[in-house]
């Protein structure tokens, strides 16, 4: 950063400041402190510190509602963007704002131009990926976002008389645990589970493959004829990355005989859907993502001209995997294609709900209402992606599936990707964050009102400052004696 830059960032930062002071951000607090025994509870507690939980917490503040977050990564590593994310720039338009939350001087663009310029940003096509992790780690300190990190949550425990829950955590002090009367999951695209991993890795040893989200040094690939499973985003930014690397050959086995054009999720991204879809009769909540989850998303254009542009790889469609069987430090894939050797293979086989992959969800999971405990789709639009989601009240809370088994159950709110079936595309990407936000927030600000109604009643009832003395007017003599001498 140039002297210049640096002076037009504190810049920026000083207008923001003051917007947020004429904005009275953050609000007043209004919580009344709350024990659970001996123990104070937190307001909220969020778990991740992605733009996900950055955007709850600063929407939470506005409110007057203190949130603490904890993320298991490193300061500056939280969500994939500096980890598991290989693309090289955003894939939604840089003109987005993303979680600003309506707050001009908090764009990501407030924050490039002030450093490098309209020049630049007029040049720029998407935000590189990297870039967009640092504007995330300027929106946190500016913010004044209070996370907690290299801190992992390892249960998830809604107290007995359901007044809070109880979080079990790994630090690096030690193992220790926080009660909070909220508690709200911003856990990202796998939130609720883990990679979908296809039955027939199983037939190789853990070293030979890897899921396109693991973190995993690619690098190790170089001179090795790699495999990749699907033609997704995540599978192309895989591909391009192991070419990159110095991989031998990069060979994409992909089901489909084609690759999908359109991006039909685009053509659902208008307000009236952002602010409707909680309200939709069931069957078109279903409707609208059964037809997306169909259609299927085609990869990015530049990550496919990233693959495409090496001579050493390869398109193979209406290829999908029928049997794998290792050979001494290869394996033999086949396909109805054909056999294909590889070193290492990579499957991008997207995300699930996966309860037991999530263990610290183990209290919980077997109580939590999903689709399939309350739709049936009709013959033809089965959808187990959308069976599994879970069914969410209006502030994302988890319900019971049977009621009165886990009375707490509604403490805890779920503001990541499985929350899309309930809600809309609001709790993750980039385009609806900040509406999803404020949509969480003021739930959350609605349900600690209502419980802690006899309380502000009596700071009503208590309330006596004055507006007037006594001593602003002078009573008025009756008419008939007005004139007397």
């Amino acid at each position: 950063m140039t002297p210049d830059s640096a002076s037009s960032l504190a810049a920026l930062e000083a207008r923001l400041a003051q917007d947020l002071e004429y904005l009275g951000w953050p609000g007043r607090n209004w919580m009344p402190a709350r024990q659970g025994g001996d123990e104070s509870m937190l307001d909220v507690a969020i778990i991740g510190g992605g733009q996900a939980g950055l955007a709850a917490s600063v929407a939470l503040a506005q409110l007057g509602i203190r949130a603490v977050v904890f993320d298991r990564s490193p300061a500056g590593k939280e969500g994939p963007w500096a980890t598991t994310a290989r693309m090289e720039t955003l894939r939604s338009p840089k003109e987005l704002t993303g979680p600003a939350l309506g707050l001009p001087s908090l764009t990501f663009r407030a924050w490039f131009e002030a450093q490098f310029g309209l020049e630049a940003w007029t040049a720029m096509d998407k935000i590189p990926r990297l870039q967009w992790m640092d504007y995330l780690v300027w929106y946190r300190r500016v913010m004044d976002v209070d996370v907690r990190n290299d801190t992992t949550v390892t249960g998830i425990h809604p107290l007995p008389d359901a007044s809070g829950v109880r979080l079990a955590l790994r630090t690096p002090q030690g193992e220790r645990s926080v009660l909070a009367r909220r508690v709200v999951l911003a856990t990202g695209r796998d939130g609720l589970g883990g990679p979908a991993v296809p039955a027939f890795v199983d037939a190789l040893p853990r070293s030979k493959w890897a899921h396109s989200s693991d973190d995993m040094d690619y690098g190790r690939l170089e001179g090795l004829r790699v495999g990749v499973v699907g033609a997704g985003s995540s599978a192309m930014d895989s591909a391009a990355t192991a070419l990159e690397a110095g991989a031998r050959s990069v060979e994409l086995l992909i089901r489909r005989s084609d690759l999908p054009r359109v991006n039909k999720g685009k053509g659902a991204g208008v307000p009236g859907l952002t602010q409707g879809h909680y309200d939709l009769p069931d069957e078109l909540k279903w409707r609208i993502r059964h037809y997306i989850n169909v259609a299927n998303v085609p990869p990015p254009h530049g990550s496919t001209l990233r693959v495409s542009g090496h001579t050493n790889a390869f398109f193979n469609f209406g290829c999908p995997i029928l049997a794998i069987e290792p050979r001494g430090e290869a394996m033999r894939v086949s396909t109805p294609k054909g056999v294909f050797e590889f070193d290492f293979l990579i499957v991008s086989t997207g995300f699930k709900v996966d309860w037991p992959n999530r263990p610290e969800f183990a209290a919980v999971s077997a109580h939590i209402r999903t689709w399939k405990d309350r739709f049936e789709p009709a013959p033809g639009d089965e959808d187990q992606e959308l069976a599994d989601s879970p069914d969410l009240g209006p502030a994302f809370e988890f319900q019971q599936r049977l009621p009165g088994e886990c009375a707490g159950l509604g403490r805890i709110h779920c503001f990541c990707y499985p929350a899309a079936l309930s809600h809309g595309t609001v709790s993750g990407d980039i385009p609806a964050i900040s509406d999803g936000a404020k949509r969480l927030a003021s739930g959350i600000a609605s349900l600690f009102y209502r419980e802690d109604f006899d309380h502000h009643y009596a700071n009503l009832e208590a309330y006596a400052e004055p507006e007037l003395f006594g001593d602003e007017w002078t009573p008025a003599l009756p008419p008939q004696e007005r004139n007397r001498p």
